[in-house]
């Protein structure tokens, strides 16, 4: 039984998901009369700033220690350039790999700020990151989480990062632990959980469905107030503008994508804001990755903290928006809105080469989606 359990985690969503995960076990393990052990968070600082956070999990005394990761990039280490670029062709290619995994997992040793072995039960959100380079070259077992919700359903990264002889690759990472392939590939990752495996063009035997819904339902009055401590630190002037806007039925939230180039994504998201303002009142919710100024862009509207995820809206009681709208987010979580408007694919064409945002088509991966409007 995992009695000592850590989870690694890289945004304030992965947070989110390993509370939802938590709290059902511990209510499973309470009325089975087990032990519920002790859990811990690690936050890496390799794509977002967690700002207070982690003073704020500390204080709530929830997971036994909150420590953070200073997680380092592959290019952080100068020295590891040389086994990246590799040799232009496969086998020189696969060499280079190896040496560049072995490497990579040496260099991001020192970073670790805990030893990982303590743990009888280690969860990895995002294991494409290095930490999942270090834990594989470790021999520590540990589980993969789904990065975000059917990430792997609109991005199968594993094999678009590693298109052209995929099973070989595959192989030489689950088999050989020669290189190191992400999403559950890695040898000594025990098993990938995902919302839904069934929406997964390929499978894998790795794959596990947990659903986010499902975890979400269950949580009780206190569960859900926890969550709001966690993530939410001034709700109160904002909260006051949207119930304005309720009292006229006409708020309406924008949910910001990290996507293209900056300028290409100003022009997106005011073109956004252009098609909306005339139909309501708008709010912004930046994405916590997004680092495009909404405050500077669009001072006449109101900006909802970039740090708090968008399903915590989910438990403010009474709070409501008419319509929520975003690009590319999946926005099945979504329960505080009438209308759901995914821009989708076929929108971004317009402002960005096709190529960069539909990378599943480029591995045959085309699954047409009836479900969002596009």
């Amino acid at each position: 039984m995992e009695n000592n359990r850590i989870y690694v985690c890289h945004t304030f969503y992965h947070v989110y998901i390993t509370f939802l995960k938590e709290f059902k076990l511990r209510s499973e393990r309470k009325e089975a009369g087990i032990p519920i052990g002790d859990a811990s968070v690690m936050l890496s600082k390799l794509s977002i700033d967690f700002g207070s956070l982690r003073e704020r999990l500390e204080a709530l005394g929830f997971f036994k220690d909150v420590i953070e990761f200073d997680e380092k990039r592959d290019d952080f280490f100068p020295e590891l350039k040389k086994w990246r670029d590799g040799r232009g062709n496969l086998v020189g290619n696969l060499i280079y790999r190896m040496i560049f995994t072995s490497k990579y997992a040496k260099a991001e040793e020192k970073y670790v700020p805990v030893d990982m072995k303590q743990y009888d039960g280690i969860y990895v959100f995002c294991d494409s990151d290095p930490i999942g380079y270090y834990l594989n070259k470790h021999r520590i077992k540990y589980h993969a989480i789904e990065d975000g919700l059917n990430v792997l359903r609109n991005f199968d990264a594993a094999r678009y990062d590693n298109r052209g002889h995929f099973k070989l690759k595959a192989f030489m990472s689950e088999r050989l632990n020669l290189i190191f392939v992400q999403n559950g590939y890695g040898k000594y990752c025990i098993d990938m959980e995902v919302n839904d495996k069934s929406l997964i063009q390929y499978q894998y035997r790795k794959y596990k469905s947990e659903s986010r819904t499902a975890l979400a339902d269950r949580l009780t009055s206190d569960e859900k107030e926890l969550l709001l401590k966690a993530f939410v630190t001034d709700w109160d002037e904002l909260r006051l503008k949207v119930d304005e806007a309720n009292q006229k039925g006409d708020a309406i939230l924008i949910l910001t994508d990290p996507i293209c180039a900056l300028d290409v994504r100003e022009r997106i998201f005011r073109d956004i804001v252009d098609e909306y303002k005339v139909q309501g009142s708008i709010f912004i919710k930046p994405h916590p990755r997004d680092i495009l100024d909404y405050r500077k862009l669009f001072p006449e509207y109101p900006i909802i903290e970039s740090g708090m995820p968008m399903e915590i809206f989910n438990y403010f009681p009474g709070l409501h928006f008419r319509t929520a709208v975003t690009v590319l987010t999946e926005m099945k979580a979504i329960k505080f809105a009438d209308n759901i408007v995914r821009k989708g694919e076929d929108f971004m064409d317009i402002y960005e080469d096709p190529a960069v945002h539909r990378q599943n088509e480029s591995i045959g991966i085309g699954r047409p989606r009836p479900d969002d409007k596009e």
